[in-house]
């Protein structure tokens, strides 16, 4: 009844029931919240009672029985899995030291694009994930790691990786905080890294470079300001010019509010629970699912003037208001959702997509082929973690220089 794509379809259930909604799925009581305004009051007012994570089959089976931080319930276990990442895998010292990594990534890529220009051919992806081929795969690493550490060829501690820092959390206490991890909490956390990064920033890039490539206007105020910043003669985007691109940063937001990288983000209510919204009470039972559409609050009418429109000027910061990415005040855009549960990769994951978009949109000129206008790109997403493209984008670059 919901549809392919359940993040419209409760969009129009929310326009004519409300902001706070119930249904069932099945037998799961769910609650479906649409405004900023709720969300606010489910986020902040009671983020305590509303910051566990429903149980759900698909994450026992490919999570390692939720052991990892994406998945697992509110409480002392998500509590020590939070800190250790946020503290030895996702600051931003350690987000900064795997820099020379991510350019060297970049230019793989920009490298393989360069011989597309040449041979005029498409690129066509496609990633068959199974847990059983994951979780070979993550043992590989592992061993790999280990038999490296043993045989004291990895031991620079500027070279370390997320395997490296994990394992020696396994066998090390930190700081006097011991975190009790074994290897399949590894594993565990090494997928919520591979599936919270790759897939929804690939995902982002490539709804950006489909929306500049429907507003070309867009696409070249934003080389003009690659150009000023970065140069002409230097096409390399270092990660220490990010913070002098305002217009990439409005772009990604804009993206962002159009094109969420989780379009319903689930929670669940850990006790009984009264809100109240504009003077109405509604009573949310313990164990209630509870769906945050931020799909829906990125196209609220009465939020964003010209809600369809892609505009990135909208987040100009000399405007009105500055709607920042982390929803700590302002609910109105929240795409890594907001307290306790906020996505703690927000700075990596920001990273790698401004690094990539105004790389690719600096090194290239782009067109779309067979003789095809803006107009005529499918925008269409299909329904999944990250909201993907229904269809693949097919776009042909040109060195610029």
């Amino acid at each position: 009844m919901l549809g392919k794509l359940p993040h419209r379809t409760l969009q129009s259930l929310s326009d004519k029931y409300g902001p706070i909604m119930s249904l069932r799925l099945g037998q799961v009581p769910a609650v479906v919240i649409s405004s900023p305004e709720a969300m606010e009051l489910f986020l902040k007012t009671n983020d305590a009672v509303f910051a566990s994570r429903p149980k759900i089959q698909a994450s026992e089976f490919f999570f390692y029985g939720s052991r990892g931080l994406a998945f697992s319930e509110y409480g002392p276990y998500w509590r020590n899995m939070r800190k250790l990442c946020t503290l030895h895998l996702l600051s931003v010292s350690k987000v900064e030291s795997f820099e020379p990594l991510r350019r060297e990534e970049v230019g793989v890529a920009v490298k393989t694009l360069e011989r597309a220009t040449a041979a005029r051919e498409g690129l066509k992806r496609a990633i068959k994930k199974t847990s059983k081929a994951f979780d070979s795969v993550l043992e590989k690493i592992i061993e790999e790691h280990e038999e490296a550490i043993i045989m004291n060829s990895n031991t620079e501690k500027e070279r370390e990786d997320f395997v490296d820092i994990l394992l020696s959390l396994m066998h090390h206490s930190v700081d006097g905080q011991n975190y009790g991890i074994d290897r399949t909490n590894i594993k565990a956390i090494l997928i919520d890294m591979i599936g919270g990064s790759l897939e929804t920033s690939a995902s982002t890039i490539l709804w950006a470079l489909s929306e500049l490539l429907r507003h070309p206007q867009v696409m070249k105020t934003l080389q003009d300001e690659l150009d000023t910043v970065i140069g002409t003669n230097q096409m390399v985007v270092k990660e220490s010019d990010l913070s002098k691109l305002s217009y990439l940063e409005m772009v990604i937001k804009e993206t962002l509010r159009l094109h969420p990288a989780g379009a319903l983000v689930p929670r669940e209510s850990t006790e009984d629970v009264n809100v109240t919204l504009d003077g109405n009470g509604y009573f949310i039972k313990k164990n209630t699912r509870v769906l945050i559409n931020l799909w829906a609050l990125g196209r609220d009418p009465k939020v964003w003037p010209n809600a369809e429109m892609f505009c990135p000027e909208r987040f100009n910061n000399v405007t009105n208001k500055d709607r920042d990415f982390r929803g700590v005040e302002c609910f109105e855009f929240i795409p890594f959702g907001s307290g306790r549960r906020g996505c703690p990769g927000m700075h990596l994951g920001l990273t790698t997509v401004k690094t990539v978009s105004a790389q690719l949109v600096h090194k290239f000129n782009w067109e779309l082929p067979w003789g095809l206008s803006p107009n005529d790109l499918d925008m269409n997403e299909r329904y999944g973690l990250s909201l993907p493209r229904a269809k693949n984008l097919y776009a042909m670059p040109t060195c610029r220089k």
